[in-house]
Formats: C-alpha cells, structure tokens, sequence
C-alpha cells in the first residue's frame, strides 16, 4: 500500500465543482485585488480564531514582518522566539531590522515560559509564541511573563488555525496573530496567503494600510510599507474550504488519537494537554531509532518527514551572523528524535491502519 505524506489534489475533490463555479465568478466580476470575497473571509476568520478583527496578507511570512512592525519592532530591539520552528518565525524578526533571540522549548515543542524569563534584556521588544505542530503554547503564563516586562506577545499560528487553549482560539490571545494559509496548511488557499488577527482597533486600521503601501486612500500614502494583500481568488476558495474546517480538524484529531493508542507504548506521541485543542498539523513522534525506522517506513510504501532536521540557530543565514547558540538543551534533544507521520483528513482508514501496522511491525522486529 502507497500511503503518501500529503496529497493536496484529494482536499479539492469534494468541493471541486462549487470551486470551479466561485473562480468563473471572480474572473467575470474582475474584482482581483481585495473586495468582497477577502472582507467576507476576514470576517469568517477573525470568528474562528475568538478574534475581533482579521487582515488578510499575501503569505505568512508577510504577517509576521507586519506584525512586529506594527508594534514598532527594529533596529535595537530584540524579539524572542523558539529555534524548532519553520524558518520564517526568525527570519520576520531579521526582517523587521531586530535581532533575533531564541529560547528553548518543552516536551510539546512549544517555548518553555522558564527559558523566556532568562532571555529578556532591556532590549527586549516582543515574543514571537509559536504554536507549533498546532499544539497552543502555554498562553497565559507567557502573556504574564511580557506583561510584567511591558513587552509583546505574537503568536505564530501557522499551523494552527482553529487551535484553542483554554477554551479561546490560537490569535486571539497576543496582540496579534499571524496565519499561514500556504496550500499544506490545515487551512489552504491555491497558492500562498496570510492572515494577521488582533482585538485592537488602532493596529486594525493600521494593517489595512500597512498590507497596501501605507495608502490611507487611493491617492495618499500615510507611510512607505509593503505591498501584501489577499488575492480575491484566494480569499473565494478559501470561503468554500473554510465550511469543512472543523469536519477535518475533528478528522485529524481521530487519526492521531489511533496513531495515539498505538504507539504510545513504543515512542513519545504528541497529547493535548488538559487546557488545550490541539488541530495537529503535523503529527511527531519522537524516538531514539528515528533514522532507521523512517527507512523501514519508505521501504513499505509510507511517506515520512522530519519538521524540522536543521534547527534554525544551526542554519547558514543565523550562524554566519550570530555568536552560537549553545544552551537550547531541549531543542537539540528533539530534532534528533522526531519523525512526522502522515495525519492528513485525506488518509483513509486503510491507509491510517496500515501506518499503525507497519510502525509496530518495525518495534516488534
């Protein structure tokens, strides 16, 4: 059996003739940039992350960059965040003209708030909380640790729309939230896209302008920024895949609970914890035989990843510009043991089985 690790054609099949139908009406009103369609799915987003307002962008990377310049992040500030991420949660703070600073994270690859506390300076500016794997990070205890500081709080939400901790969503509790809608997220447009949330009014309207230019209006720009809007044919996928959200994030959930069962006895699986809903964007497992059993895994036909096998303090764009980074014990530990499993709502459950098979195959040999 071919079980492989995403198949994105598969997630159009359902909704493929509506789509087709949506695409035709955008290309007829001519209505390419913004409108109607982003307004309505900024409107249906902000409600799924408990947020009072959402900004679409043109990619995840673009919402972060947004976001730290919205609170004012540059030159001389230093913004705090985890190493076990996908690139762009550092490279945003590169971006925005800070330095980046990483602390290290937990059992759930989430930042540890203990290692936060060693790493605030007077420089200090903000913390980029990233909700990794779509596990929600330890929320209340981090906005605690920046509030006694007078610091920021940004979530990195990418892989974790619809993500709640305790009871609220992913993006709502920071100042704001940025979402990756790239096509192998939960959530996926035909190409790349973004969005920003906030419950602050005034960094509202100042996304509205800052994705546009810095236009205030047509003809007057406010101030020099970037150009990163939601392409309205994004925006109107988006607004049909969107309907089937909570369907597959529960289907996500049913396949790692099995993964759970499964394999608990043999690796470290990934759990919600009591306060947390977690969307599992990916589903890791971590064990000492990672190498050896991702290779019995291809020779059965099972597609498998490693998220991430570089940490980003070992990447060429940080260590040819940074002092090394040598006290991140907990991240050092994990990207040697992890291995992702397929867990897309795609899968069938033959094909969910066969995974757990061939995975206890392997431990019993």
């Amino acid at each position: 059996m071919k079980v492989p690790y995403i198949n994105l054609g598969l997630q159009y099949q359902k909704d493929k003739s509506e789509i087709l139908k949506k695409v035709e009406s955008v290309i007829d009103s001519g209505m390419f940039i913004l409108g109607d369609e982003v307004s309505q799915f900024e409107q249906t987003f902000a409600k799924i992350c408990d947020a009072k307002y959402a900004v679409g962008v043109a990619n995840g990377t673009d919402a972060l960059v947004l976001a730290l310049k919205s609170v004012g992040v540059g030159a001389g500030d230093e913004v705090i965040t985890a190493a076990n991420s996908y690139l762009a949660s550092a490279s945003s703070i590169a971006l925005a003209g800070a330095k980046i600073v990483f602390a290290d994270v937990r059992d759930d690859f989430n930042l540890d708030p203990e290692s936060i506390k060693a790493k605030i300076t007077d420089k200090t500016k903000a913390i980029i909380a990233v909700h990794l794997t779509g596990r929600p990070a330890e929320m209340d205890t981090i906005n605690e640790i920046a509030c006694q500081h007078g610091i920021y709080v940004i979530e990195d939400s990418a892989q974790a729309v619809g993500a709640k901790y305790k009871g609220k969503g992913t993006g709502s509790w920071g100042m704001l939230g940025c979402f990756s809608l790239h096509p192998l997220k939960n959530l996926a447009a035909a190409g790349d896209a973004g969005m920003v949330t906030t419950n602050d009014e005034k960094t509202y309207q100042w996304l509205l302008k800052a994705r546009t230019h810095g236009h205030k209006n047509r003809d007057e720009c406010e101030f020099w920024s970037m150009n990163s809007r939601l392409d309205a044919l994004h925006a109107a996928i988006l607004n049909i895949k969107v309907k089937r959200l909570a369907e597959q994030t529960e289907r996500r959930r049913s396949i790692a609970a099995k993964y759970h069962e499964a394999f608990k006895d043999f690796v470290t699986v990934p759990e919600d914890g009591e306060n947390e809903y977690s969307v599992f964007h990916t589903y890791i497992i971590q064990t000492d035989c990672r190498d050896e059993l991702q290779a019995f895994l291809k020779e059965k036909g099972i597609d498998s990843k490693i998220h991430y096998p570089i940490a980003i303090h070992q990447q060429e764009a940080f260590t040819s510009k940074n002092q090394p980074v040598t006290d991140l014990k907990k991240t050092d530990e994990q990207v040697k043991r992890i291995l992702t499993l397929p867990v897309y709502p795609e899968l069938t459950d033959e094909q969910v089985d066969y995974v757990i098979q061939q995975v206890k195959a392997f431990f019993a040999a």
